[in-house]
């Protein structure tokens, strides 16, 4: 039998399915169900709005349906996820569970943690955390000196983890664990990933307050946490194999070069776009155009089943360049112009102004991904 999920797909079908999207949220939008924000995957926390979502069959889409999900493709998947996108819809509740959790518990998730997750992901109602990061590893994963400690009936685990998005909200997020001391194997072999409740006794998030006086990201605190041998996730060992494959998920998807697409969309929309910015607009659209194939190729890949990790590595790469180029632009754009700076052009731009910074770390820095970007190409 044909996995559902790698099924022919027709360019109507893709067609089709992005009208209905775009007429779904435009009605939101018009009926004032949301408002658009840049960088919605990370600022655009409800609830509701996610649940809506799942009711509507756009989460867990390229889950099988016996586990609660839509058991569509990847291309289609990326065709709602590019939509919410532009839309500049609030999808950070689910964003994490739906990108990431999903496609690793189907990979590597036991029969019970499938059932037990999978169904609410789908349904918009359970929300997870990735914890990888450090703060004294930076960018190198295989450094993490989160340590899981063998014992009855589980692990106790102890450690800290840094840049944890929703985690004050999520339900429980995955954490990358050294199980085995560094040895002759290298410091990537001896890690594995766990499945802890956010709630567990020994767990404390503390908030990262951005520069806006927001509240996305957060440093979790484990202490001596205990989880059961139930809360292992795939193999004792495998993280670092788990980890690297996850990363294709994270890395290349459309919101790694369409976080500021509402500014630069509005800025055109208002005609705010002064004469000796029109070449560099033409610029703009021509690398928006390119990565936008570039991450299509990449759910290709995915939809055949094929490694994606070089490319997803360079979605993330160029999407980061790309979108600090835009702010820098709209920036440009603005300088001069008779604009109310509390009005929606003004506090887009404000906005983006403020994360951009954090464009260059989320998914790795600049600096890890050109080299992986030419391993990748080398071998």
């Amino acid at each position: 039998m044909m996995d559902q999920t790698s099924r022919p797909v027709t360019t109507s079908e893709i067609n089709s399915l992005r009208r209905e999207v775009r007429g779904f949220l435009a009605a939101f939008r018009r009926e004032g169900r949301f408002t658009p924000t840049v960088d919605c995957w990370v600022r655009g926390w409800d609830d509701e709005f996610s649940k809506e979502l799942g009711r509507r069959g756009y989460l867990a889409m390229t889950v099988p349906t016996a586990y609660g999900g839509q058991g569509r493709t990847h291309l289609e998947r990326f065709v709602v996820t590019e939509e919410l996108l532009a839309a500049g819809a609030p999808v950070a509740a689910h964003w994490i569970a739906d990108r990431q959790v999903a496609p690793s518990l189907l990979a590597h998730g036991t029969e019970e943690q499938k059932r037990e997750y999978l169904p609410r992901i789908a349904a918009g109602e359970c929300y997870f955390g990735i914890g990888m990061s450090e703060p004294d590893s930076g960018s190198d994963l295989a450094s993490v000196r989160t340590k899981g400690v063998k014992v009855d009936g589980g692990y106790r685990i102890t450690g800290s983890k840094v840049w944890t998005s929703g985690a004050h909200r999520a339900e429980a997020f995955f954490v990358l664990t050294r199980t085995t001391p560094l040895g002759d194997g290298g410091k990537h072999e001896g890690l594995s990933q766990f499945i802890v409740p956010l709630d567990s006794p020994g767990v404390e998030v503390r908030p990262i307050v951005s520069a806006d006086g927001l509240h996305h990201f957060n440093e979790v605190f484990l202490d001596e946490v205990f989880v059961a041998d139930s809360a292992v996730l795939g193999r004792i060992g495998d993280g670092w194999k788990q980890v690297t494959s996850e990363l294709s998920f994270e890395r290349s998807g459309p919101e790694r070069f369409m976080s500021t697409y509402v500014l630069l969309e509005s800025l055109i929309a208002e005609g705010r776009v002064q004469e000796h910015g029109s070449r560099q607009l033409g610029r703009i659209a021509s690398r928006l155009a390119a990565l936008h194939t570039l991450s299509f190729g990449v759910a290709q890949r995915l939809h055949r089943g094929g490694p994606a990790d070089t490319d997803a590595a360079l979605v993330k790469l160029l999407g980061t360049e790309f979108e600090g180029d835009v702010v820098a632009w709209a920036a440009d754009e603005m300088d001069g112009q008779a604009h109310d700076p509390m009005g929606f052009i003004g506090q887009q731009l404000r906005i983006a102004q403020v994360q951009r910074a954090g464009f260059t770390l989320r998914g790795g820095t600049s600096e890890v991904l050109r080299g992986v970007v030419t391993r990748g190409l080398t071998v």
